[in-house]
Protein backbone atom coordinates (compact mmCIF):
# COMPACT_ATOMS: atom_id res chain seq x y z
CA UNK A 1 0.00 0.00 0.00
CA UNK A 2 2.98 2.23 0.91
CA UNK A 3 4.10 1.73 -2.58
CA UNK A 4 1.23 2.17 -4.46
CA UNK A 5 0.54 5.81 -2.76
CA UNK A 6 4.02 7.08 -3.54
CA UNK A 7 3.44 5.95 -7.30
CA UNK A 8 0.49 7.59 -7.58
CA UNK A 9 1.83 10.58 -6.16
CA UNK A 10 4.31 10.41 -8.33
CA UNK A 11 2.17 10.44 -11.42
CA UNK A 12 0.20 13.38 -9.75
CA UNK A 13 3.30 15.63 -9.50
CA UNK A 14 3.71 14.34 -13.23
CA UNK A 15 0.51 15.12 -14.92
CA UNK A 16 0.22 18.33 -12.83
CA UNK A 17 3.81 19.55 -14.20
CA UNK A 18 2.75 18.57 -17.92
CA UNK A 19 -0.34 20.64 -17.19
CA UNK A 20 1.39 23.54 -17.03
CA UNK A 21 3.55 23.38 -19.19
CA UNK A 22 0.90 23.10 -21.88
CA UNK A 23 -0.71 26.22 -20.37
CA UNK A 24 2.43 27.99 -20.33
CA UNK A 25 3.04 27.65 -24.19
CA UNK A 26 -0.26 28.77 -25.23
CA UNK A 27 -0.87 31.65 -22.89
CA UNK A 28 -3.99 29.86 -20.76
CA UNK A 29 -2.78 29.80 -17.14
CA UNK A 30 -5.50 29.63 -14.60
CA UNK A 31 -3.11 30.32 -11.75
CA UNK A 32 -6.54 32.58 -10.28
CA UNK A 33 -8.99 30.01 -9.45
CA UNK A 34 -11.72 28.84 -11.64
CA UNK A 35 -10.90 31.93 -14.41
CA UNK A 36 -11.79 31.56 -17.44
CA UNK A 37 -9.58 33.15 -19.92
CA UNK A 38 -11.08 35.95 -22.50
CA UNK A 39 -9.73 35.81 -25.98
CA UNK A 40 -10.01 38.75 -28.56
CA UNK A 41 -9.21 38.56 -32.37
CA UNK A 42 -9.03 42.15 -34.00
CA UNK A 43 -7.36 43.91 -37.09
CA UNK A 44 -5.56 46.73 -38.55
CA UNK A 45 -4.91 47.28 -42.52
CA UNK A 46 -1.66 45.52 -41.62
CA UNK A 47 -1.69 43.01 -38.71
CA UNK A 48 -3.98 40.38 -37.03
CA UNK A 49 -4.13 40.05 -33.29
CA UNK A 50 -5.05 37.02 -31.35
CA UNK A 51 -4.70 37.01 -27.61
CA UNK A 52 -6.11 35.51 -24.92
CA UNK A 53 -5.95 35.94 -20.89
CA UNK A 54 -7.58 35.60 -17.80
CA UNK A 55 -9.60 38.30 -16.34
CA UNK A 56 -7.31 41.61 -15.05
CA UNK A 57 -7.39 41.88 -11.29
CA UNK A 58 -5.87 44.25 -9.50
CA UNK A 59 -2.29 43.22 -7.39
CA UNK A 60 -2.08 39.66 -9.62
CA UNK A 61 0.25 38.57 -12.64
CA UNK A 62 -1.69 38.45 -16.22
CA UNK A 63 0.30 36.43 -18.94
CA UNK A 64 -0.34 37.34 -22.16
CA UNK A 65 0.57 35.26 -25.40
CA UNK A 66 -0.16 37.72 -28.44
CA UNK A 67 -0.28 35.91 -31.76
CA UNK A 68 0.60 38.37 -34.44
CA UNK A 69 -0.28 37.36 -38.32
CA UNK A 70 1.05 39.93 -41.28
CA UNK A 71 -1.93 40.28 -43.33
CA UNK A 72 -1.69 39.94 -47.52
CA UNK A 73 -2.08 37.77 -49.68
CA UNK A 74 -0.69 35.16 -47.65
CA UNK A 75 -1.37 35.19 -43.93
CA UNK A 76 2.07 34.85 -42.24
CA UNK A 77 3.43 34.55 -38.33
CA UNK A 78 5.53 37.95 -37.19
CA UNK A 79 8.35 36.56 -36.84
CA UNK A 80 10.76 39.86 -35.94
CA UNK A 81 9.85 43.02 -34.08
CA UNK A 82 9.77 44.51 -30.92
CA UNK A 83 5.72 44.06 -29.39
CA UNK A 84 4.96 46.56 -26.31
CA UNK A 85 1.73 45.84 -24.67
CA UNK A 86 0.05 49.00 -22.30
CA UNK A 87 -2.75 48.80 -19.70
CA UNK A 88 -4.31 52.59 -19.33
CA UNK A 89 -6.71 53.39 -17.20
CA UNK A 90 -7.47 57.20 -16.99
CA UNK A 91 -4.23 59.15 -16.71
CA UNK A 92 -1.95 55.93 -15.86
CA UNK A 93 -0.71 53.49 -17.33
CA UNK A 94 2.09 50.74 -16.96
CA UNK A 95 3.54 48.40 -19.74
CA UNK A 96 6.05 45.84 -20.90
CA UNK A 97 7.80 44.97 -24.31
CA UNK A 98 9.22 41.74 -26.03
CA UNK A 99 11.86 41.88 -28.40
CA UNK A 100 11.61 38.82 -30.04
CA UNK A 101 9.07 36.22 -30.55
CA UNK A 102 9.17 33.09 -28.12
CA UNK A 103 8.21 31.51 -31.29
CA UNK A 104 7.03 32.32 -34.52
CA UNK A 105 3.97 34.87 -34.39
CA UNK A 106 3.72 34.38 -30.31
CA UNK A 107 5.01 36.89 -28.23
CA UNK A 108 4.88 36.51 -24.71
CA UNK A 109 3.99 39.45 -22.31
CA UNK A 110 2.82 40.03 -18.48
CA UNK A 111 1.19 42.83 -16.83
CA UNK A 112 0.65 43.53 -13.21
CA UNK A 113 -2.86 45.95 -12.97
CA UNK A 114 -2.88 48.76 -10.12
CA UNK A 115 -5.98 50.22 -10.32
CA UNK A 116 -9.15 48.52 -10.70
CA UNK A 117 -11.92 50.15 -13.24
CA UNK A 118 -12.66 50.08 -16.99
CA UNK A 119 -8.91 50.87 -19.65
CA UNK A 120 -7.76 49.67 -22.44
CA UNK A 121 -4.81 47.25 -23.93
CA UNK A 122 -2.37 48.63 -26.35
CA UNK A 123 -0.20 46.57 -28.30
CA UNK A 124 2.42 48.61 -30.03
CA UNK A 125 4.19 46.32 -33.21
CA UNK A 126 7.61 47.51 -34.26
CA UNK A 127 9.11 45.88 -37.54
CA UNK A 128 12.00 46.90 -40.11
CA UNK A 129 9.23 47.09 -42.58
CA UNK A 130 6.73 48.61 -40.75
CA UNK A 131 4.93 49.94 -37.15
CA UNK A 132 1.22 49.19 -36.02
CA UNK A 133 -1.16 49.86 -33.35
CA UNK A 134 -3.56 47.40 -31.97
CA UNK A 135 -6.08 48.66 -29.10
CA UNK A 136 -8.62 46.48 -27.26
CA UNK A 137 -10.52 48.96 -25.43
CA UNK A 138 -13.28 48.74 -22.48
CA UNK A 139 -11.36 46.34 -20.75
CA UNK A 140 -12.51 45.60 -16.79
CA UNK A 141 -9.71 45.54 -14.48
CA UNK A 142 -11.46 43.67 -11.18
CA UNK A 143 -10.36 45.02 -7.81
CA UNK A 144 -10.17 40.96 -6.17
CA UNK A 145 -10.67 37.43 -7.80
CA UNK A 146 -14.44 37.19 -6.54
CA UNK A 147 -15.49 39.89 -8.57
CA UNK A 148 -13.96 38.43 -11.50
CA UNK A 149 -15.82 35.60 -10.84
CA UNK A 150 -19.09 37.02 -9.91
CA UNK A 151 -18.74 38.93 -13.83
CA UNK A 152 -17.46 35.36 -15.59
CA UNK A 153 -18.95 34.56 -18.84
CA UNK A 154 -20.14 31.13 -19.62
CA UNK A 155 -17.57 28.65 -20.38
CA UNK A 156 -17.26 28.12 -24.62
CA UNK A 157 -19.14 24.45 -25.32
CA UNK A 158 -17.21 21.65 -25.16
CA UNK A 159 -17.87 20.35 -28.12
CA UNK A 160 -16.32 23.27 -30.48
CA UNK A 161 -13.50 22.39 -32.46
CA UNK A 162 -10.29 24.63 -31.79
CA UNK A 163 -7.80 25.32 -34.96
CA UNK A 164 -4.64 26.81 -33.55
CA UNK A 165 -2.97 29.61 -35.25
CA UNK A 166 0.39 27.76 -34.94
CA UNK A 167 -2.09 25.07 -37.15
CA UNK A 168 -2.98 27.82 -39.79
CA UNK A 169 0.62 29.12 -39.75
CA UNK A 170 1.45 25.95 -41.16
CA UNK A 171 -0.53 26.01 -44.55
CA UNK A 172 -0.97 28.73 -47.13
CA UNK A 173 -4.09 30.42 -46.00
CA UNK A 174 -5.90 33.96 -45.89
CA UNK A 175 -9.27 35.20 -45.10
CA UNK A 176 -11.52 38.50 -44.87
CA UNK A 177 -14.70 39.42 -42.85
CA UNK A 178 -18.01 38.19 -43.37
CA UNK A 179 -20.09 40.45 -45.23
CA UNK A 180 -23.91 41.22 -47.05
CA UNK A 181 -24.51 41.17 -50.76
CA UNK A 182 -25.51 39.37 -53.54
CA UNK A 183 -25.14 35.43 -54.16
CA UNK A 184 -25.87 32.90 -56.90
CA UNK A 185 -26.53 29.30 -56.87
CA UNK A 186 -23.64 27.58 -59.16
CA UNK A 187 -23.50 24.63 -61.15
CA UNK A 188 -19.79 23.96 -63.01
CA UNK A 189 -19.79 21.63 -66.24
CA UNK A 190 -18.11 22.06 -69.23
CA UNK A 191 -18.66 23.14 -72.91
CA UNK A 192 -17.80 24.83 -76.30
CA UNK A 193 -16.69 28.44 -77.60
CA UNK A 194 -18.71 28.53 -81.09
CA UNK A 195 -19.52 30.72 -84.00
CA UNK A 196 -22.78 32.67 -84.10
CA UNK A 197 -25.19 31.85 -86.78
CA UNK A 198 -24.80 34.29 -89.46
CA UNK A 199 -21.91 35.43 -87.92
CA UNK A 200 -19.76 33.19 -90.79
CA UNK A 201 -20.43 33.44 -94.73
CA UNK A 202 -19.39 30.51 -96.84
CA UNK A 203 -17.44 31.19 -100.38
CA UNK A 204 -18.73 28.77 -103.44
CA UNK A 205 -17.30 28.44 -106.41
CA UNK A 206 -19.10 30.38 -109.51
CA UNK A 207 -18.26 28.61 -112.42
CA UNK A 208 -16.51 25.36 -112.70
CA UNK A 209 -12.31 25.74 -113.42
CA UNK A 210 -8.74 25.76 -111.98
CA UNK A 211 -8.71 27.47 -108.58
CA UNK A 212 -5.80 29.98 -107.74
CA UNK A 213 -5.34 31.69 -104.96
CA UNK A 214 -5.15 35.85 -104.63
CA UNK A 215 -1.87 36.21 -102.86
CA UNK A 216 -1.35 36.49 -98.83
CA UNK A 217 -4.95 37.17 -97.43
CA UNK A 218 -5.84 33.64 -98.66
CA UNK A 219 -4.31 31.99 -95.27
CA UNK A 220 -6.44 30.40 -92.50
CA UNK A 221 -6.37 33.13 -90.07
CA UNK A 222 -5.56 36.15 -92.23
CA UNK A 223 -8.22 39.38 -92.27
CA UNK A 224 -9.95 40.38 -95.14
CA UNK A 225 -12.08 43.42 -96.41
CA UNK A 226 -15.79 42.97 -98.38
CA UNK A 227 -15.13 42.25 -101.83
CA UNK A 228 -11.82 41.71 -100.87
CA UNK A 229 -10.67 39.06 -103.99
CA UNK A 230 -9.62 35.92 -102.57
CA UNK A 231 -9.79 33.29 -105.48
CA UNK A 232 -9.17 33.00 -109.24
CA UNK A 233 -10.76 30.33 -111.73
CA UNK A 234 -9.70 30.34 -115.05
CA UNK A 235 -10.47 27.84 -117.95
CA UNK A 236 -7.27 26.88 -118.25
CA UNK A 237 -6.48 24.05 -121.43
CA UNK A 238 -9.75 22.28 -119.93
CA UNK A 239 -11.42 20.60 -123.57
CA UNK A 240 -14.83 20.61 -121.11
CA UNK A 241 -16.26 23.23 -118.67
CA UNK A 242 -13.46 25.53 -119.72
CA UNK A 243 -14.75 29.07 -118.57
CA UNK A 244 -13.20 31.02 -121.26
CA UNK A 245 -14.65 29.26 -123.84
CA UNK A 246 -17.99 29.04 -122.30
CA UNK A 247 -17.49 32.93 -121.90
CA UNK A 248 -16.45 33.55 -125.44
CA UNK A 249 -19.76 31.22 -126.69
CA UNK A 250 -22.40 32.93 -124.88
CA UNK A 251 -20.84 36.73 -125.92
CA UNK A 252 -21.09 35.27 -129.72
CA UNK A 253 -24.88 34.20 -128.67
CA UNK A 254 -25.64 37.03 -126.98
CA UNK A 255 -24.32 39.82 -130.08
CA UNK A 256 -26.59 37.05 -132.18
CA UNK A 257 -29.82 37.59 -130.56
CA UNK A 258 -29.22 41.26 -129.63
CA UNK A 259 -28.57 41.73 -133.75
CA UNK A 260 -32.04 39.94 -134.13
CA UNK A 261 -33.54 41.40 -131.40
CA UNK A 262 -33.21 45.07 -132.90
CA UNK A 263 -34.19 43.59 -136.56
CA UNK A 264 -37.44 42.28 -134.96
CA UNK A 265 -38.37 45.74 -133.53
CA UNK A 266 -38.10 47.49 -137.07
CA UNK A 267 -39.95 44.50 -138.51
CA UNK A 268 -43.00 44.51 -136.20
CA UNK A 269 -43.59 48.12 -136.58
CA UNK A 270 -44.25 47.36 -140.41
CA UNK A 271 -45.47 44.20 -139.69
CA UNK A 272 -43.79 42.01 -141.73
CA UNK A 273 -42.92 39.54 -138.49
CA UNK A 274 -45.62 38.89 -136.30
CA UNK A 275 -46.04 39.98 -132.49
CA UNK A 276 -45.07 36.35 -131.49
CA UNK A 277 -42.27 36.45 -133.63
CA UNK A 278 -41.20 40.03 -131.96
CA UNK A 279 -41.41 38.62 -128.43
CA UNK A 280 -39.76 35.49 -129.19
CA UNK A 281 -36.73 37.25 -130.22
CA UNK A 282 -36.78 39.59 -127.27
CA UNK A 283 -36.85 36.32 -124.83
CA UNK A 284 -34.40 35.12 -126.15
CA UNK A 285 -31.97 38.18 -126.09
CA UNK A 286 -32.60 39.14 -122.73
CA UNK A 287 -31.75 35.25 -121.64
CA UNK A 288 -28.17 35.31 -123.60
CA UNK A 289 -27.62 38.80 -122.06
CA UNK A 290 -28.49 37.11 -118.42
CA UNK A 291 -26.28 34.21 -118.90
CA UNK A 292 -23.90 36.26 -120.15
CA UNK A 293 -23.76 38.59 -117.55
CA UNK A 294 -24.10 35.77 -114.88
CA UNK A 295 -21.01 33.94 -116.56
CA UNK A 296 -18.78 36.93 -117.08
CA UNK A 297 -18.88 38.70 -113.96
CA UNK A 298 -15.78 39.35 -112.29
CA UNK A 299 -14.04 38.18 -115.64
CA UNK A 300 -10.90 39.45 -116.53
CA UNK A 301 -8.09 37.89 -118.94
CA UNK A 302 -6.84 35.66 -115.84
CA UNK A 303 -9.95 34.62 -115.37
CA UNK A 304 -12.62 35.02 -112.97
CA UNK A 305 -12.06 36.65 -109.55
CA UNK A 306 -14.36 35.76 -106.22
CA UNK A 307 -13.86 37.88 -103.52
CA UNK A 308 -15.15 37.81 -99.25
CA UNK A 309 -19.21 38.68 -99.11
CA UNK A 310 -18.34 40.17 -95.88
CA UNK A 311 -15.46 41.86 -94.00
CA UNK A 312 -13.50 39.45 -91.77
CA UNK A 313 -11.15 36.69 -91.20
CA UNK A 314 -10.77 33.40 -93.11
CA UNK A 315 -12.05 30.40 -90.89
CA UNK A 316 -11.34 27.47 -92.99
CA UNK A 317 -9.97 26.86 -96.66
CA UNK A 318 -11.40 23.85 -98.21
CA UNK A 319 -9.47 23.66 -101.52
CA UNK A 320 -5.97 23.45 -102.95
CA UNK A 321 -4.52 25.72 -105.04
CA UNK A 322 -4.36 24.40 -108.87
CA UNK A 323 -7.56 22.07 -107.84
CA UNK A 324 -10.17 21.77 -110.38
CA UNK A 325 -13.53 22.88 -108.90
CA UNK A 326 -17.03 22.81 -110.13
CA UNK A 327 -19.31 25.18 -109.49
CA UNK A 328 -21.01 25.53 -106.18
CA UNK A 329 -18.17 24.09 -104.44
CA UNK A 330 -17.44 25.23 -101.38
CA UNK A 331 -13.97 27.14 -101.48
CA UNK A 332 -13.77 28.77 -97.80
CA UNK A 333 -15.43 30.34 -95.02
CA UNK A 334 -15.14 33.69 -93.76
CA UNK A 335 -16.31 34.72 -90.41
CA UNK A 336 -16.90 38.01 -88.97
CA UNK A 337 -15.76 36.65 -85.21
CA UNK A 338 -17.98 39.74 -83.91
CA UNK A 339 -20.54 37.08 -81.88
CA UNK A 340 -19.85 33.73 -80.60
CA UNK A 341 -22.19 31.02 -78.69
CA UNK A 342 -20.99 29.99 -75.33
CA UNK A 343 -22.91 26.35 -75.44
CA UNK A 344 -22.82 24.42 -71.93
CA UNK A 345 -23.32 20.91 -70.78
CA UNK A 346 -25.83 20.33 -68.14
CA UNK A 347 -26.62 17.02 -66.58
CA UNK A 348 -29.92 16.35 -66.34
CA UNK A 349 -30.13 16.41 -62.76
CA UNK A 350 -30.29 20.14 -62.79
CA UNK A 351 -33.13 20.16 -64.88
CA UNK A 352 -35.60 22.24 -62.82
CA UNK A 353 -32.86 24.86 -62.41
CA UNK A 354 -32.06 25.83 -66.23
CA UNK A 355 -34.82 28.48 -65.85
CA UNK A 356 -33.08 30.26 -63.18
CA UNK A 357 -29.96 30.31 -64.93
CA UNK A 358 -29.04 33.70 -65.35
CA UNK A 359 -25.31 34.34 -66.72
CA UNK A 360 -22.06 32.57 -66.10
CA UNK A 361 -18.08 32.52 -65.86
CA UNK A 362 -16.34 30.55 -68.19
CA UNK A 363 -12.45 29.91 -68.46
CA UNK A 364 -10.99 28.63 -72.01
CA UNK A 365 -9.12 25.21 -71.75
CA UNK A 366 -5.53 26.55 -71.34
CA UNK A 367 -6.32 29.95 -70.59
CA UNK A 368 -6.32 31.30 -66.31
CA UNK A 369 -8.24 34.40 -67.55
CA UNK A 370 -12.26 34.30 -66.55
CA UNK A 371 -14.65 35.74 -68.34
CA UNK A 372 -17.70 36.79 -67.79
CA UNK A 373 -21.01 36.49 -70.22
CA UNK A 374 -22.57 39.68 -68.18
CA UNK A 375 -19.67 41.73 -69.45
CA UNK A 376 -19.54 40.51 -72.81
CA UNK A 377 -23.13 41.77 -73.37
CA UNK A 378 -24.06 38.00 -73.20
CA UNK A 379 -27.85 36.86 -73.04
CA UNK A 380 -29.46 32.97 -72.94
CA UNK A 381 -30.58 32.70 -76.12
CA UNK A 382 -31.82 28.97 -75.39
CA UNK A 383 -31.81 26.12 -73.08
CA UNK A 384 -32.76 22.42 -74.03
CA UNK A 385 -35.51 20.60 -72.94
CA UNK A 386 -34.52 17.07 -74.28
CA UNK A 387 -31.58 15.09 -74.69
CA UNK A 388 -30.79 13.75 -77.87
CA UNK A 389 -29.83 10.48 -78.99
CA UNK A 390 -26.13 11.66 -79.25
CA UNK A 391 -25.99 13.39 -75.22
CA UNK A 392 -27.44 12.28 -72.13
CA UNK A 393 -27.01 16.06 -71.93
CA UNK A 394 -28.75 19.24 -71.75
CA UNK A 395 -27.54 22.22 -74.09
CA UNK A 396 -27.84 25.86 -72.70
CA UNK A 397 -27.16 28.45 -74.60
CA UNK A 398 -25.54 32.18 -74.18
CA UNK A 399 -24.38 34.48 -77.39
CA UNK A 400 -21.88 36.83 -76.28
CA UNK A 401 -19.32 39.05 -77.93
CA UNK A 402 -15.99 38.83 -79.10
CA UNK A 403 -13.52 41.13 -77.04
CA UNK A 404 -10.70 39.53 -79.61
CA UNK A 405 -9.25 36.55 -77.60
CA UNK A 406 -11.92 34.28 -77.67
CA UNK A 407 -11.38 31.31 -80.37
CA UNK A 408 -14.35 29.53 -81.62
CA UNK A 409 -14.31 25.80 -81.31
CA UNK A 410 -12.33 25.76 -78.20
CA UNK A 411 -13.48 24.12 -75.37
CA UNK A 412 -14.56 25.86 -71.63
CA UNK A 413 -15.18 25.13 -68.13
CA UNK A 414 -18.29 26.97 -67.52
CA UNK A 415 -19.99 27.92 -64.38
CA UNK A 416 -23.69 29.03 -64.42
CA UNK A 417 -24.87 31.36 -62.31
CA UNK A 418 -28.56 31.18 -61.15
CA UNK A 419 -30.55 34.11 -60.10
CA UNK A 420 -29.16 36.43 -57.72
CA UNK A 421 -30.22 36.20 -53.89
CA UNK A 422 -30.25 39.90 -52.63
CA UNK A 423 -28.50 40.41 -49.04
CA UNK A 424 -27.15 36.78 -48.71
CA UNK A 425 -24.41 36.28 -45.45
CA UNK A 426 -21.18 35.78 -47.76
CA UNK A 427 -18.12 34.59 -46.75
CA UNK A 428 -14.24 33.83 -48.35
CA UNK A 429 -11.63 31.19 -47.20
CA UNK A 430 -9.01 30.92 -49.36
CA UNK A 431 -5.83 28.11 -49.45
CA UNK A 432 -3.76 29.71 -51.70
CA UNK A 433 -1.70 27.65 -54.75
CA UNK A 434 -1.58 23.85 -53.78
CA UNK A 435 -1.24 22.04 -56.85
CA UNK A 436 -1.49 25.48 -58.77
CA UNK A 437 -5.18 25.21 -57.80
CA UNK A 438 -7.07 27.41 -56.36
CA UNK A 439 -9.88 25.86 -53.39
CA UNK A 440 -12.19 28.39 -52.23
CA UNK A 441 -14.83 27.75 -49.97
CA UNK A 442 -18.21 30.25 -50.21
CA UNK A 443 -21.31 30.30 -48.39
CA UNK A 444 -19.82 26.10 -47.90
CA UNK A 445 -19.70 25.79 -51.47
CA UNK A 446 -16.73 24.63 -52.70
CA UNK A 447 -15.39 26.06 -56.21
CA UNK A 448 -11.61 25.49 -57.79
CA UNK A 449 -10.15 28.02 -60.36
CA UNK A 450 -6.49 28.75 -61.46
CA UNK A 451 -5.60 31.49 -60.21
CA UNK A 452 -5.60 32.73 -56.73
CA UNK A 453 -6.02 36.60 -57.48
CA UNK A 454 -9.42 35.38 -58.91
CA UNK A 455 -11.87 38.50 -57.16
CA UNK A 456 -14.83 36.69 -59.03
CA UNK A 457 -14.28 33.53 -56.59
CA UNK A 458 -17.34 33.75 -54.23
CA UNK A 459 -19.42 35.63 -56.93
Amino acid sequence: MKIASILMAVFALFFVACADKSADEHGHEHEAGGLEPIAHILYSDKTELFVEFIPLIVNSKTNFAAHFTILGDKFLPLTKGKVTVSLIVGDSGIRQSADSASSPGIFKLALIPKTAGKGKLVFDIETKDFNDQIVINNVTIYADEHSALDNQSEHASQDEISYLKEQAWKSEFANAPVIKGEFADIIKTSGQILAAPGDEMMIAATSSGIIKFSGSKTIVGSEVSQNRSMFTISGGNLTENNLDANIKEAKANFDKAKANYDRSKELVKDKIISEAAFLEAKNDFENTQSLLNAISKNYSASGQTIGSPISGFVKNIFVNEGQYVEAGMPLAVVSKNKKLILQANVSQKYFGKLQTISSANFVPIGSDQVFDTKKLNGKIISYGKSTSANSAFLPITFEIDNIGNLVPGSAAEIYLKSSLISNALLFRFLLLWRNRKLLCVCANRRRKFSKAGNKNCCR
